[in-house]
């Protein structure tokens, strides 16, 4: 794909329904990745044989083993899905429900879209950290999503770059993220932009029994004292 051309404007009001489906449609392509990764673990596997042999164990009936071991593979491909699913929810529940009001309602925060040809093909946004002793300090990264036909561009790192510059331009002393562990370009790119791991998480339940950790990642200014870049 050639290079092509575009340019990261602050979200305006009439970007809403663009921003919501590119970020719904972002979730539903990690839905199907959490999915397939679920299917290939080595538990999962087990399940998958072992739940079949004993409906045939016990009942004898290669028709109901095959019923059982359909309705168990598509009880799986669901479930791979549902921490996705449940993400999104909450997000356009909350901050993706009116954008102009979480993001833009003050000066230390924002929404940026990356366009090309009239047309939203990025999202980023920015807001300080919900802990109160560090609501000044550390701004935190939210909802970095690049159209699928769109990356391999170098959006996805001038949308980063953004946020960063942004931080440093209001006196941030750091920039923190949480991003799921499967997500692995999006890993890189930060690890390649200065960003460090802090923690590994399971953000709930349904997450850990996906077997899909969160990480944090924090890029310190070098304006930010030694000390608090070595905890």
């Amino acid at each position: 794909m050639s290079m092509v051309s575009y340019h990261i404007r602050q979200y305006q009001e009439r970007d809403h329904k663009r921003v919501v489906d590119l970020y719904s449609e972002t979730i539903a392509e990690l839905a199907l990745t959490g999915s397939h990764r679920l299917l290939k673990l080595p538990r999962t596997m087990a399940l998958l044989l072992g739940g079949p042999l004993a409906v045939l164990l016990l009942t004898g009936s290669w028709l109901l083993t095959l019923l059982a071991g359909l309705l168990l593979f598509a009880a799986l491909q669901y479930f791979g899905k549902v921490p996705w699913l449940q993400f999104k929810v909450m997000a356009l529940n909350s901050d993706m429900s009116d954008i102009s009001k979480y993001y833009l309602s003050g000066p230390g925060s924002c929404f940026w879209v990356a366009e090309s040809q009239g047309r939203v093909v990025g999202t980023v946004g920015a807001l300080p950290v919900k802990e109160p002793a560090l609501s000044r300090e550390h701004l935190e990264l939210f909802h970095l999503c690049v159209d699928s036909t769109y990356r391999g561009q170098g959006i996805a790192k001038a949308l980063v770059r953004t946020v960063l510059q942004f931080g440093q331009d209001h006196g941030y002393r750091a920039i923190v993220l949480s991003t799921s562990s499967v997500q692995y370009a999006a890993l890189g790119l930060y690890q390649r932009l200065g960003f460090r791991k802090t923690q590994e998480y399971f953000y709930s339940l349904t997450w850990r029994l996906n077997a899909i950790p969160f990480v944090r990642l924090v890029y310190y200014f070098p304006s930010a004292p030694v000390s608090q870049r070595s905890r």
